[in-house]
Formats: structure tokens, C-alpha cells, sequence
């Protein structure tokens, strides 16, 4: 009889973890849900079609790498981008590395009137100057009007919603990068209509930083793919990041449309063919790949991103000074000294519980099916 009562209640228990068990997993499933650059002004004969950016972080070092592809024949267009740092380096990009980013992380079964360069009659300072392809590109650094001194001074038209947006970027950061298309050279070349340069920009900062609002342009749908490469698995939750729960399939808070799509480790065939492309030798063979896919009308992408050193995804208003926006103070929803758990732990977790679950209820089950001993 305590042999029968015994059993009874072994089998209660094991069904009892079970029960707990999947509970625990749908919660954990529920959390993070519940937890590029340019101000491109055309008029309305040309649309920015999608923008692509790489942007990689690791020891205090920002490399980030855009390209814009545009719709329209238009005989001038330009952009200017605000910028966390002087950039150490600017240069041309990887000939194939964004396309080589989207087969990876896809796997199958303003009208700028640009008129020749004449000097700017501001006391914005001319920080670089140079010449990629068929972009020319000037890194400026001063204040909101003197930064809109500079481009009226050379050839840049700039609508009432653009001076807005680069008064309010000059109040987080005095440093931008503006580049022209010269479309004359684009048509002597043959090059196909609408193509971007991807331009490779080399910083120093504090963590990673990205510009979006700049590619909300009224009216528009926002399309735009976002690479990140880091020392580590990325997570838009703080929970997430401490539970080990994996991101891939959420939204950013407070983003819609915005979606981490992909994620995994750097694999040798991915390393091999990013480091061996154009200025691409900095790639590391460790670290992570992480993609996220924006696709939003212009009315809500009104933030700019960045990550906090827990690996965070965090959004914060436009304007917002870029090392604020990952700051270590984003990270507070959790306690600092709480252990990060690998990426995942909760589905190992749950794998283990159900499996030994299973396991306790059959054992039970074939011993209460044993004759009974006289």
C-alpha cells in the first residue's frame, strides 16, 4: 500500500515539473516581446530605395560601412551624415561585403543642388577632404548654424525639415560628413543608375553608435539592412541578455518594424570572404553576427541606436548625445554583478527538464507495471 502511495506521488511530481516547466518556457518566450546613414534631401523625382550598413565594434574602435541605393535620374544628389567621432580613416568599402552579409543572413531552402566646390564662407571647419569613386566627401565639425552656413556656401539646398534635423544632431555632436555624387563621372563610367559607393568610416568611441532617424525621409517607407559585428550575441532585452534567452525573431522596444532577424558566431567561410574583400582586413574571426531588418514608415523612425556594454540593443529620440544612448546607466533594469548566462540557456534548460521528466514518468510507469513481489 506505501509502495502503491509512493509511486502515486512520484508521478504527480513528475508531471508537476512538466506542467512547470512549459510555463517557464512560454514566459521566457514572451519576454523580450513584452520587455545609415545620411540626410538625404532629394526632390520628389528620386526616392531612397533601401540603405545597407555594416557597422563593427570591438576595443574602443567603430568601423562602419554604408551604402545607399536611390531610384530617379536626377543630375545632382547628396547626402550629409552627423557622426559620433573625427573619423581616423575614410575610405572606399568592401566591393562585396554587404552583398556577401545579405546571402548570409537571407539563407535559401532633398534636393541637394551640387554646383562645383567653392569655399564656404563659414567658420565651420574643414576637418577632411576627399575623393572615393564618384562621391566627393567632407568631414565638417562646428555648430548648427555654422554647419548650415557650410552648406549653403557649397551647393547644398536644404529643406526646412533637414535644417531642423542638423540643428538638433549639432547639439549631441559638432562633427558630420557630407558627400555629393559627381553624376557626370557616374555617367562616364557606365555606372548602373542608383548604385551607392559604400563608404568605410573608421572611429574611435565608446560603444557602438548608429544613426537611423537620417534616413527618414517624409513620406517615405523606410527600408534598411543593419550589420553588426561584436564580441558577443546581441539582445534586445536586458533580461534576455542575463537569461541567455536568444533575440532572433523580436522587435526592438519601441520600434516598430524594426526586427532582429539573424543571428550567429563568426563561421570560417563568412570570415574568409569578408577579410579578403576591399579594406576589409580588420574583420575578426571571432565575434558575432547579428542582423536586423528595419522596414517602417517615416513617421515612427525617429531614433537613433546604440548598445550598452551588456550587449542591449537601446533606442533613444534623435538628437540624443550618441554615447548616451548605450551608456552603462541603460543597463540598470538588472543589477550589474548579476552573471550573464550563455546564449541558449533557457531552451537547453527546458530540453534537460522535459527530457528528464519524460524519462522519471516512464521509469514510474514501467515500475508500477512490475508484478508485485510475494
Amino acid at each position: 500500500m506505501r509502495r502503491s502511495s509512493l509511486t502515486k506521488t512520484y508521478q504527480r511530481l513528475a508531471i508537476t515539473l512538466v506542467g512547470v516547466t512549459l510555463v517557464f518556457f512560454t514566459a521566457m518566450q514572451a519576454l523580450p516581446a513584452a520587455a545609415c546613414g545620411g540626410l538625404v534631401a532629394p526632390d520628389g523625382s528620386v526616392r531612397l530605395a533601401r540603405a545597407a550598413t555594416l557597422v563593427a565594434w570591438h576595443d574602443g574602435v567603430e568601423h562602419y560601412m554604408t551604402a545607399f541605393t536611390y531610384e530617379g535620374d536626377v543630375s545632382s544628389l547628396g547626402w550629409i551624415v552627423p557622426l559620433p567621432a573625427v573619423p581616423e580613416k575614410i575610405q572606399e568599402g568592401g566591393a562585396w561585403t554587404l552583398q556577401r552579409l545579405a546571402q548570409e543572413t537571407h539563407p535559401q531552402p532633398a534636393d541637394f543642388g551640387l554646383d562645383a566646390p567653392r569655399a564656404a564662407a563659414s567658420t565651420a571647419q574643414v576637418l577632411q577632404q576627399l575623393t572615393i569613386e564618384a562621391l566627393n566627401i567632407t568631414v565638417i565639425k562646428g555648430s548648427g548654424q555654422e554647419v548650415l552656413n557650410w552648406c549653403a556656401a557649397n551647393g547644398f539646398v536644404l529643406v526646412g525639415d533637414t535644417r531642423d534635423h542638423l540643428l538638433r544632431y549639432a547639439e549631441a555632436s559638432p562633427i558630420f560628413m557630407a558627400a555629393k555624387y559627381d553624376t557626370s563621372l557616374v555617367k562616364a563610367h557606365h555606372q548602373v543608375e542608383g548604385d551607392g559607393t559604400p563608404i568605410l568610416i573608421t572611429m574611435r568611441t565608446a560603444h557602438l553608435w548608429v544613426p537611423l532617424e537620417v534616413l527618414a525621409l517624409d513620406g517615405q517607407q523606410v527600408h534598411a539592412d543593419l550589420y553588426l559585428l561584436t564580441d558577443g550575441p546581441l539582445n534586445t532585452s536586458a533580461l534576455g541578455a542575463v537569461s541567455g534567452q536568444s533575440a532572433v525573431g523580436t522587435q526592438i522596444p519601441g520600434a516598430p518594424g524594426f526586427d532582429l532577424a539573424f543571428q550567429e558566431p563568426m563561421n570560417q567561410s563568412l570570415y574568409h570572404d569578408l577579410s579578403t574583400d576591399r579594406n576589409m582586413g580588420w574583420v575578426r574571426s571571432d565575434g558575432w553576427l547579428t542582423y536586423l531588418s528595419l522596414d517602417a514608415p517615416s513617421s515612427k523612425v525617429t531614433y537613433d541606436m546604440g548598445v550598452t556594454p551588456r550587449g542591449v540593443i537601446r533606442i533613444a529620440p534623435f538628437g540624443t548625445a550618441p554615447m548616451d544612448i548605450g551608456a552603462a546607466v541603460s543597463d540598470q533594469t538588472l543589477p550589474a554583478w548579476l552573471p550573464e548566462l550563455p546564449l541558449g540557456t533557457p531552451e537547453a534548460l527546458v530540453t534537460v527538464i522535459l527530457v528528464g521528466g519524460g524519462a522519471a514518468l516512464i521509469y514510474f510507469w514501467l515500475k508500477k507495471r512490475q508484478p508485485k513481489r510475494a
